[in-house]
Parts: structure tokens; sequence; C-alpha cells
């Protein structure tokens, strides 16, 4: 059993990227697909499709490298725990290395960055951090 499947997605993506792998295969869930789907409008991957198993079906999110095989994700950082919540108002959203990274928040209008919930007006849980 998983505690915290926001986690496992996270490292995985971060195993493969160090590993120099092409894609990485995780199993899905509908907030996994959320923040696939900013990590891509983002530019840190390359590409996501949900494969159907007939069962829960997974994830493939194939990583997105430069020049020289370099990836485009510098670093990943799980922010909320189970066992610890971090909650933000809008006052106090975070920047990611002063504006340059990406903040993954969970707010009651759905998952977004932190520049969307800035925009919005609204703050919520801090899932990760992308630079």
């Amino acid at each position: 059993m998983m505690t915290d499947p926001i986690a496992d997605m996270l490292t995985r993506i971060r195993n493969a990227y160090r590993s120099n792998k092409d894609h990485v295969d995780i199993p899905a869930s509908k907030i996994k697909a959320q923040i696939a789907r900013i990590m891509l409008e983002g530019g840190y991957i390359g590409n996501v499709k949900f494969i159907d198993d007939g069962l829960q079906g997974s994830l493939r999110v194939y990583i997105k490298y430069n020049e020289g095989r370099r990836s485009a994700i510098e670093g990943i950082r799980r922010i909320s725990l189970p066992s610890r919540r971090v909650y933000v108002t809008r006052d106090r959203l975070p920047r990611v290395m002063g504006g340059y990274g990406t903040a993954i928040i969970s707010t009651s209008h759905g998952i977004m960055t932190d520049k969307d919930a800035r925009k919005n007006g609204v703050g919520g849980e801090v899932l990760c951090h992308i630079w």
C-alpha cells in the first residue's frame, strides 16, 4: 500500500531523468493527470499519454531533454506531505527560484500553478515545486 502517490509520481520522474530514460510509466489517477498536464504546459516534460490496461491505467510521461541530453527539469520537490499538510493563503503563495520555477497548488478551483492562483486570487495546498 502506498501512502503518498504524488510523492511516488515525483520520485519516478526524478529517477527517470537522472538515469536518462526516455519515458516513465506511473499508475494513473485524476490528480496525477492534472499535475502532468501542468508540467507539460510549463515545458518540463515532453508529452503525456494515458495507457488503458483495463484496470487503473497508467500515465506514460516522456522526459524532455535539451542539447547534451540535459533534462528540462533541474529539480522537483514534494512540499505538502500526508503527515504535514502545507496550506497558503492567496497573499502567501510561494515563488519558486525567484519566479523561474513553478509551484503546483491544489485550490478550490482545481489544481493550478502559483501564477494562475495569484491571477485568480485563491490559495490552497502546496503540492510540489518544480524548477
